[in-house]
C-alpha cells in the first residue's frame, strides 16, 4: 500500500513537469492536470489540484472606519483571498473521496500565520450507477441555492454571491458542514439532500453580534440539526456532480439551461430577548430558494458565449436579524455610532428578509488576443429588502475578466458599488450614501 501511494504522488509530479512541457519543450502550454489512473479505463484514479486567488484593491472605506485605531477612510492592500489544495479520486467502483485544504483571506491587516486548514474531507458510496450516493464528513454537499457551495475556479464575477453561503463561519467552517448526504441523478434531475450538525457557538467567542439581544441572533444553545438540499432539472447538458462545487461560467464549452430550488430548515437555531427584556425568544432558520442558469455558445469555431444566472431567495433568520460582510476586511473597527455597515468595505448582504440577485456575462472569441486568450465581460447586482432596513439594499459590480489560459490563469479587474446604511435620530435606517472599491485578481491553478 505504501508503495502504491509512494508511486501514485510521484507519478503526479513527474506528469506535472511532462505536461509543463508539452510537446518538443515547449513550454509555453499550460499544465493538463495532475492525475494518477488506476485503471487502464480511468475510471479509478487519484487527482490533485492547485488553485491561488492573489488580490490587490483600492477601497472607500466606510464612514468612521479605523485601522488598529487609526482613521482609515480609504485602504490600498494585497492579500491572499482564497489558496486551495484538492487530492481526491475513485479508489473502487464504489468509494470516492474528497480532500480540500488552504487557506482563506490572509492580508496585511489580518492575523499573522495563519496556517491552512481541512475545507473538505469525506468518504462516499456509490449505491446505485449515478442515481444515489451516500457519503460523510466535513463537506459542502449543501443548500439552497448553486452558489451555496460556488466552483471558485470558475467564478464569473470576482466573487461569488456570498448571501447564499447563509451560515459561513457562524456555525460551519467556510460553508462546509459536517454531514450525512445522499446526491445523485435521475434523468436530468440532479439533487443532493444533507443533514447536517452545526457548530457549536459559545457567546464569549462568537461571531460579532451573537450576544442574544433584541435583534435576532444565531443562539448559543446546544444546536439542532440542520436539513438542506438542492434539486436542478438540467435540461440541455449535463453538469458533472463528482464534487459539490458547481461552476459560474464553462468559456464556451457546454449549453446549459438548469432551474434549481433548495432549502434550509433548523429548529431553533436564533434567538432573541422580548421587548421588555423579560423573555428568552426562539425561532426556527428557515430559507428558500429557486434560481435559473443559462450559458450558451453562439459560434461552436469561435466559443463566444453567453452566461446568465438569477435567483430569488426569502431568508428567515428571525427578527430583525442583519449580518454585514466585509470580503477581507482591509480594516479593523468603526468608531461611528450612526453606520450600521460596520468597518471598512463591510455592507448588509444577509438577513431576514427577501433576496433577488443577477449576474451576466459575455465571453468573446477564444483567440480574440492571439496567443495571449480572451476576454470575458460581467456584471452583477444584488437588490435584497431586509425587515432591519427601512431602503433597499442594492450592491452592483461590473468588470472583465482577462483569459490567459483558460480559468488556469486569469487576470480579472472589478469595480463594487455598496451602500451605506446610518440610523438616524428616529431610528430610521436608511441608504445615505454609496462607497466603492476596485479590485484586480491574478489566479493560477492546475
Amino acid at each position: 500500500m505504501r508503495i502504491t501511494i509512494l508511486t501514485a504522488l510521484s507519478f503526479l509530479f513527474i506528469s506535472s513537469a511532462t505536461f509543463a512541457q508539452g510537446k518538443k519543450g515547449n513550454t509555453k502550454k499550460f499544465p493538463k492536470e495532475l492525475r494518477y489512473n488506476f485503471s487502464e479505463d480511468g475510471e479509478q484514479y487519484v487527482k490533485a489540484t492547485f488553485l491561488a486567488q492573489i488580490w490587490g484593491r483600492y477601497t472607500d472605506n466606510n464612514p468612521g472606519t479605523t485601522l488598529y485605531g487609526f482613521d482609515e477612510p480609504t485602504s490600498f492592500d494585497m492579500g491572499l483571498r482564497r489558496v486551495r489544495m484538492q487530492v481526491y479520486g475513485q479508489l473502487t467502483d464504489r468509494i470516492f473521496f474528497y480532500t480540500q485544504l488552504g487557506q482563506n483571506n490572509l492580508s496585511s491587516s489580518g492575523e499573522r500565520k495563519q496556517g491552512i486548514f481541512f475545507h473538505d474531507v469525506l468518504g462516499e458510496f456509490r449505491v446505485y450507477k449515478d442515481a444515489i450516493s451516500i457519503g460523510g464528513g466535513l463537506t459542502a454537499w449543501t443548500g439552497a441555492s448553486r452558489y451555496s457551495s460556488p466552483g471558485i475556479g470558475s467564478i464569473l464575477t470576482l466573487d461569488a454571491p456570498l448571501y447564499q453561503q447563509y451560515t459561513a463561519d457562524v456555525s460551519d467552517q467556510f460553508v462546509r458542514k459536517l454531514s450525512i448526504y445522499a446526491k445523485g441523478k435521475i434523468g436530468k434531475l440532479d439533487y443532493r439532500l444533507a443533514l447536517s450538525d452545526p457548530l457549536a457557538i459559545p457567546v464569549s467567542t462568537a461571531q460579532p453580534g451573537t450576544a442574544i439581544g433584541t435583534a435576532s441572533r444565531f443562539s448559543a444553545e446546544p444546536p439542532k440539526a440542520q436539513v438542506h438540499g438542492y434539486f436542478m432539472y438540467q435540461f440541455l447538458d449535463q453538469e458533472n456532480n463528482t464534487t459539490p462545487y458547481n461552476a459560474g461560467s464553462y468559456y464556451g464549452k457546454k449549453t446549459i439551461v438548469n432551474l434549481g430550488a433548495g432549502f434550509v430548515q433548523q429548529p431553533q437555531a436564533m434567538w432573541h430577548v422580548s421587548d421588555d427584556l423579560q423573555d428568552t425568544l426562539r425561532s426556527n432558520l428557515s430559507i428558500l430558494s429557486v434560481d435559473f442558469f443559462f450559458e450558451k455558445p453562439l459560434n461552436g469555431n469561435k466559443q463566444n458565449a453567453v452566461t446568465a444566472y438569477a435567483a430569488y431567495t426569502f431568508s428567515d433568520f428571525g427578527k430583525n436579524y442583519i449580518r454585514n460582510v466585509g470580503v477581507m476586511n482591509p480594516t479593523t473597527g468603526n468608531t461611528s455610532s450612526t453606520v450600521i455597515n460596520d468597518a471598512g468595505n463591510a455592507f448588509p448582504m444577509g438577513g431576514t428578509g427577501n433576496t433577488i440577485y443577477a449576474q451576466a456575462g459575455y465571453l468573446f472569441r477564444k483567440d480574440l488576443l492571439k496567443d495571449l486568450g480572451t476576454i470575458q465581460l460581467f456584471g452583477a447586482l444584488q437588490h435584497s429588502t431586509f425587515d432591519a432596513l427601512d431602503d433597499p439594499m442594492l450592491m452592483y459590480e461590473f468588470g472583465a475578466n482577462w483569459l490567459i489560459a483558460g480559468n488556469n490563469a486569469k487576470l480579472s479587474l472589478e469595480y463594487q458599488s455598496r451602500p451605506i446604511f446610518e440610523t438616524d435620530a428616529l431610528g430610521n435606517t436608511n441608504s445615505t450614501s454609496r462607497k466603492g472599491m476596485v479590485v484586480m485578481q491574478l489566479q493560477v491553478g492546475i
